[in-house]
């Protein structure tokens, strides 16, 4: 009876979810609990006040300072927190319980990062224009095997995309602080970029690599490198990679993450013109013919939405039955 007390008070409003993530979802709701679902995030809604005590969101959504004493949970549906983090910087005072989820996307996300530089290095945007005409110039591409992949970031998704690189049959190479696979080659981001075919940057985003892929390192860089991020956007900035492409440094960039994310996926949704140097770059990229985007959405399998929507419920289930989630970064503890 006290179980199903507690579940008739448990009221969530979850952000940024998309149709196949809120049909499962929904199927993994304990009786008893409310939700709603939308796509936006709230600043797009337009939310002044929370919709719900509890709420869920993504990398995207920016949560506004006043919040965090007006609900009492709020669940990122990601494994980052750096969003999260900056949120929690908003007040001196402890707010509502922050969480994030533990990995759940790995292999989705390094089998994303192997799409997009197959598809760079075999010019795939060129050739779907090209079968209008079916005309093969231009269209000559690069094999795998033997090429140099540098990983930035030997983590869990960054070893990941070492292990398909090995089996591709490349000669993969590992920037990391802390080298941990003995296996593993590790060389300096200096190093990488003057021997790399193909970048994949697979990093956390820290304070000491925010905006690390300028200009002055793509010039350190072999020419006609390919550039892969499937980590933090905030990492290669727009106005530095299409100075590279147009200098000749960076062959093509294949990017699921973006430099101001939120603003760059309102710009696209809404239309609305680029307001500053940086969108302005955006938008330009995404019309270049040597890069592909896609959006935010290497996470995305059936097994991986499966994964996280079962831990999702499973943090608030923590919540609600002690006090604690089942997993919680310490840096968003208060």
């Amino acid at each position: 009876m006290q179980d199903e007390i507690v579940h008739d008070a448990m009221k969530i409003f979850f952000y940024e979810v998309y149709e196949e993530e809120r049909v499962c979802l929904a199927r993994m709701l304990p009786q008893g609990w409310q939700a709603d679902f939308i796509a936006s995030t709230p600043q797009e809604a337009g939310h002044a006040v929370p919709p719900a005590p509890h709420i869920s969101i993504r990398t995207q959504s920016l949560i506004p300072a006043d919040w965090l004493h007006d609900v009492s949970l709020i669940v990122s549906r990601s494994t980052g927190y750096d969003h999260l983090v900056a949120l929690k910087r908003l007040t001196p005072k402890p707010g509502a319980a922050l969480s994030c989820l533990p990995k759940y996307c790995g292999q989705a996300v390094a089998e994303h990062a192997l799409m997009l530089w197959m598809a760079l290095a075999r010019k795939l945007r060129a050739q779907l224009s090209s079968i209008q005409s079916f005309n093969r110039d231009g269209l000559t591409g690069s094999e795998l095997k033997g090429r140099r992949l540098v990983v930035a970031g030997v983590g869990d998704i960054g070893y990941r995309v070492v292990a398909i690189g090995q089996a591709l049959g490349m000669q993969v190479y590992g920037v990391d602080p802390e080298p941990r696979h003995e296996a593993l080659r590790y060389v300096s981001l200096a190093e990488g970029l003057a021997m790399a075919d193909i970048l994949v940057c697979a990093m956390n985003l820290t304070e000491n690599n925010c905006g690390l892929f300028s200009i002055g390192q793509w010039r350190r860089a072999r020419p006609g490198l390919l550039f892969v991020n499937v980590s933090r956007g905030e990492c290669s900035p727009f106005q530095d990679l299409l100075l590279a492409l147009n200098e000749g440094w960076l062959g093509g960039v294949g990017l699921d993450v973006f430099n101001h994310e939120a603003e760059f996926a309102r710009l696209l949704r809404t239309g609305v013109p680029a307001d500053s140097q940086e969108l302005s770059a955006a938008r330009e990229l995404l019309q270049h013919p040597q890069v592909l985007f896609t959006p935010h959405n290497a996470f995305n399998t059936q097994e991986a939405t499966e994964r996280k929507c079962a831990l999702t419920i499973d943090q608030f289930k923590a919540f609600e039955s002690c006090g604690q989630f089942l997993h919680q970064p310490p840096a968003l503890s208060w």
